[in-house]
């Protein structure tokens, strides 16, 4: 799971283009969405939804279900995890 973490925050990185951010700047549990994490927004809910589908083959269907995925690296690795074990059962 620390390898899967560790590529979503470089696949974050960038696709959202945050030329500033480096990997160690991104605690795996910080609020994605908040001032105090990393400050996203709207738009870029909608990147990481094309993320998800471009490199894990994932649909976010739900908006409430993106809304708990998009928490925190920590739950975004959780869902993937979760989403796999679902696709292969």
């Amino acid at each position: 799971m620390d390898q899967l973490k560790e590529d979503l925050k470089k696949q974050i990185i960038e696709q959202l283009n945050l030329e500033d951010v480096q990997v160690e700047d991104i605690a795996d549990s910080a609020l994605l969405f908040d001032d105090a994490g990393l400050g996203l927004d709207s738009i870029d809910a909608l990147e990481l939804i094309v993320l998800l589908e471009k490199y894990y083959s994932i649909q976010v269907t739900k908006p409430e279900e993106g809304k708990e995925a998009f928490r925190s690296i920590d739950t975004l690795a959780a869902f993937i995890l979760k989403r796999r074990a679902e696709q292969t059962a």
